[in-house]
């Protein structure tokens, strides 16, 4: 069975995913092979020739830092990014998951996992949530961003509600209720139905 982690910037997918991981789950984690691919020639090349020199740095690859200031202020930019990217961590995941024998099911960790529309090719989609206050406040924490900065971010991101519509479970992570019970509970059924 091939599953979904989703929710919005700093709702605590990874942390969420890291507690599936104790419990013998197999987790992919999207945005990390997509940083791996901007660093492959032919994405590079691609990307160099989609925004200009510009993106580069001194060494010659993508500086994220540059290309996420193009992208996340112009949305036609951020989709012909997710045009060279999202195809290939499709493909990738595929591959990864099908060399993932012995496990009841797979976890895909992506942010924008429906916006991407990668949600269409797996069974299972578990929405990560938390109040905006808390999240926008663990991202300032977690990567010394604005406030601002992090609501720039998070205007690319399908809203929450919105997101729950694709959701088959929910994880409310808002600091109040416990992680681990809601992680068990989830095993247990996702197990069950595999």
């Amino acid at each position: 069975m091939l599953v979904g982690v989703t929710g919005n910037i700093g709702s605590g997918k990874t942390t969420v995913c890291q507690l599936f991981r104790q419990l013998g789950v197999p987790v992919y984690y999207a945005d990390e092979r997509g940083k791996y691919f901007l660093k492959t020639p032919d994405v590079r090349n691609a990307i160099r020739d989609a925004f200009g020199d510009s993106v580069l740095n001194g060494e010659g690859g993508i500086d994220r830092k540059k290309l996420a200031s193009l992208v996340f202020s112009d949305r036609k930019r951020l989709s012909q990014l997710n045009a060279l990217i999202h195809p290939l961590v499709r493909s990738d995941f595929q591959r990864w998951a099908a060399k993932q024998t012995g496990a009841p099911y797979v976890i895909q960790e992506a942010a924008i996992l429906i916006e991407s529309g990668q949600h269409k090719y797996l069974d299972k989609i578990i929405l990560v949530q938390a109040p905006e206050a808390v999240r926008i406040k663990r991202v300032c924490e977690r990567d010394g961003a604005s406030a601002d900065q992090v609501r720039q971010r998070a205007k690319h991101q399908m809203p929450e509600a919105e997101k729950g519509k694709h959701a088959d479970l929910i994880i409310v992570n808002d600091g109040q209720q416990a992680l681990i019970p809601q992680v068990n509970d989830i095993h247990r059924t996702l197990c069950s139905q595999a």
